[in-house]
């Protein structure tokens, strides 16, 4: 989920863009969030995932296939970087998710057997999880469509932002904005989720535009270090603490600005955390990341893409050979490129 920081982000920070003025930008994906907003997102009226004739879930797939073909169509370079084993101090954390996505699964199953779609709707959507099978297959269709993957030893989004600081890649792509904690100069939002979407729980819909988020500008405007936005996200709660109950990040940005850091804050306030602060502050300054990685782009192996959605998982051919031979269309128009390697060399 991340830390939920957005409401403290100043305008000045933040660039409404589109897909096209990132042509030719390679972005670091944080795999695990997009394969979350596709399998949350790709859905049936009653809430259910796309799934194939033997009810293996593909939404995943689907999402994965046609909306990276929209990018790189414009010319966009995605690096797809998967979580490796997240650190200790997340354990809790993760083992409370799941605990609510078995409960919000229950009450999917009885809100669709009482009629009560709008709810089923909001359940199926907490009780999203990503399996074994969606990460492999995933990675298995990145592989086939020529487009590099790389396995972070820890935290998906800190090998992104390790990528971007060292010039590997242009920005970091993500929804969340932890990202930003663990030092990622650029991060582009909404990159994968572009268009009209419902506003939960309302019959509303919003125009979803790509943004850019700038590290030093959002900084400077909040006139802090990254330390002190680490410490004000140690209070208001991230993946490693629950934080201070209470304090938001309006509240947080106070007291780190008045007090200087979170231990300082939380003795100002009477509070004590079950974490050390120090503790959690080096997992963001210093976190655990591969400097052995290769980004490769290889040929698309169209037959072999088709095979796997069509074949195996029963996609429709028709639309399949449009979204591949918009892709030959896109490389062809590209110098005469046969290949992504020769596109994006």
């Amino acid at each position: 989920m991340g830390v939920k920081i957005r409401e403290i982000i100043p305008e000045p920070a933040v660039q409404k863009i589109t897909l096209e003025s990132l042509s030719g930008k390679s972005i670091a994906l944080d795999s695990f969030n997009v394969l979350y907003q596709f399998i949350t997102i790709i859905r049936g009226v009653d809430g259910r995932p796309l799934m194939d004739r033997r009810g293996r879930i593909t939404s995943h797939l689907s999402g994965l296939f046609f909306r990276t073909i929209n990018l790189l169509k414009v010319g966009i370079k995605p690096i797809f970087v998967y979580d490796g084993r997240p650190p200790e101090l997340k354990r809790e954390t993760v083992e409370e998710r799941e605990e609510r996505r078995m409960e919000a699964a229950k009450l999917y199953q009885q809100a669709l057997a009482e009629g009560r779609i709008e709810e089923a709707q909001k359940y199926a959507k907490q009780a999203a999880t990503l399996s074994e099978f969606i990460v492999e297959s995933s990675k298995k269709l990145l592989y086939l469509m020529g487009l590099p993957v790389v396995q972070a030893p820890s935290e998906g989004e800190a090998q992104a932002a390790y990528m971007v600081a060292r010039g590997d890649a242009y920005a970091s792509g993500s929804q969340d904005f932890d990202s930003l904690l663990f030092g990622s100069p650029r991060l582009v939002r909404n990159l994968s989720i572009v268009g009209k979407r419902k506003l939960p729980g309302r019959k509303e819909y919003i125009e979803v535009e790509p943004e850019i988020i700038y590290l030093d500008k959002l900084l400077g405007e909040l006139e802090i270090n990254r330390e002190q936005l680490i410490d004000m996200a140690i209070l208001v709660g991230t993946d490693y603490c629950e934080g201070v109950k209470g304090i938001g990040p309006k509240t947080a940005l106070k007291f780190i600005k008045t007090y200087g850091s979170a231990e300082k804050a939380l003795k100002a306030m009477g509070k004590n955390l079950d974490v050390d602060p120090g503790e959690i502050r080096q997992l963001f300054l210093n976190p655990k990341v591969s400097k052995d990685y290769s980004i490769e782009w290889r040929e698309v192996n169209y037959d072999g893409v088709k095979k796997m959605l069509c074949d195996e998982y029963d996609f429709s051919e028709e639309r399949v050979d449009k979204a591949l031979n918009e892709l030959r269309e896109a490389l062809k128009k590209t110098r005469g490129a046969t290949s992504l390697d020769q596109w994006f060399s």
